[in-house]
């Protein structure tokens, strides 16, 4: 009965696993497929055409930005495949919590050069930009939060791969 019970759980976590797979995957799509269709029905490139959509410099500047995040969903992924493989006890999951940890924080620096750009380019132009102060602070408090919680994770993560390596040296 203890066997079953052991291969139910590992059943139940690979499916927890591939589930959340899925998640960052189709989150990913969405955000892929976002940024390639919505600067061609909103805002400042609803009159350009294809090619100067993508030849606007704040267009650019959000799709260098995003590359964190996309770093990120890739890290999570690959996190998801230690605990697949029962390696998260191990310094390459660390090491991707790092990185994780490390592109919030990148990306709270894009956001505050972009409200910065807002509020000192945009404002005296009567333009209406509370909309894009808003999604910033948000994404900013969110990206805040990630980091705080992969800097935990990571500290507690790299003392259990510590006890854990002293453990395999000392049997």
């Amino acid at each position: 009965q203890t066997i079953n019970h052991i291969v139910e759980l590992d059943y139940m976590k690979r499916g927890s696993t591939l589930f959340l797979k899925v998640v960052i995957l189709l989150i990913s799509i969405i955000a892929f497929v976002g940024m390639i269709r919505f600067p061609q029905t909103e805002g400042r490139a609803t009159n350009l055409d294809l090619i100067s959509i993508y030849q606007d410099p704040f267009i650019i500047y959000i799709y260098i930005a995003s590359i964190p995040f996309f770093v990120v969903l890739y890290q999570s992924f690959k996190l998801l495949g230690y605990v697949d493989k029962n390696k998260i006890f191990s310094q390459a999951s660390v090491k991707s919590i790092s990185i994780i940890k490390y592109c919030a924080i990148a990306i709270v620096a894009f956001i505050v050069a972009a409200e910065g750009y807002l509020f000192i380019f945009l404002r005296s132009k009567s333009d209406d930009i509370a909309g894009g102060v808003a999604m910033g602070l948000f994404i900013i408090f969110v990206s805040v939060v990630i980091a705080t919680a992969a800097a935990i994770f990571q500290k507690l993560l790299q003392n259990a791969v510590d006890i854990k390596s002293e453990n395999d040296l000392t049997v």
